[in-house]
């Protein structure tokens, strides 16, 4: 069962508090300078180590995946935490659909660069933004990809008309706004692991014990109640995922 916002529920807190640095590096306006930025048409590129690269439209992924809702807990890097229900279908659907061939062992998912806004916000950085996982992550049944959110479709700063959504990693893994999802064999670059290396990893599994540079990891902020908490090791999906790092 879908979960509805209530009639005459102001803009909810996950609906404007948002990081979206295409957009701005305010996470309070971001839901406002979307606005004009248009997600239809679009397509997503299929590339790389795939039997037969391919094109799509979001709609015919629609049609062709298994829908599903899951209740999500969402960590940031920067110690933010809360709930969200999703809305997608899981990451393992989608790659046994394209077919990779058995020497992709990563795939890089890129994002929509900047100036494909009429006017972008952009600082000196290497866009589009891009993300990656391991194949193993990728196919872990937590993964998914998805179109919407607390029973409705993706709003776009939340990353419409598709964004990943891995559950036990820092919120920066979960890429926004996909356009191209390419299968290789060597680990991908990306955007934050190479704009600060020190402060971003390849992996950004969420634990306490490894504190930020900047500042501690050993709780999490609740958005909307401030409520202070402590961090759990995974995200809390440590018997899902713990045997993928041992």
């Amino acid at each position: 069962m879908l979960i509805r916002i209530p009639k005459g529920w102001e803009i909810p807190d996950a609906a404007r508090y948002n990081n979206f640095y295409e957009f701005s590096s305010d996470k309070d306006d971001v839901y406002l300078k979307v606005e004009k930025f248009s997600v239809r048409p679009w397509t997503i590129e299929i590339s790389g180590l795939v039997e037969k690269p391919i094109t799509f439209d979001p709609d015919d992924l629609l049609r062709l995946m298994p829908m599903e809702e899951r209740l999500y807990r969402h960590r940031c890097v920067e110690a933010w935490a809360m709930a969200v229900p999703w809305t997608g279908f899981p990451m393992k659907a989608f790659i046994d659909t394209v077919r990779p061939l058995s020497k992709a062992r990563f795939i890089r998912f890129t994002t929509f660069h900047p100036a494909r806004r009429s006017n972008p916000f952009t600082w000196n950085a290497p866009w589009p933004y891009t993300e990656g996982l391991t194949m193993e992550e990728a196919v872990n049944p937590l993964t998914m990809l998805v179109t919407g959110i607390y029973g409705h479709p993706l709003p776009k700063q939340h990353g419409a008309p598709l964004r990943l959504v891995v559950p036990w990693k820092y919120g920066y893994k979960s890429i926004k706004s996909i356009v191209r999802i390419e299968f290789t064999e060597q680990r991908p670059r990306t955007f934050w692991n190479t704009v600060i290396p020190e402060e971003y990893d390849f992996p950004a599994n969420v634990n306490p014990e490894v504190p930020h540079p900047r500042w501690s990891q050993a709780t999490e902020k609740m958005i909307g109640t401030g409520e202070r908490r402590p961090t759990l090791l995974y995200n809390g999906y440590e018997k899902y995922v713990a045997h993928l790092y041992a």
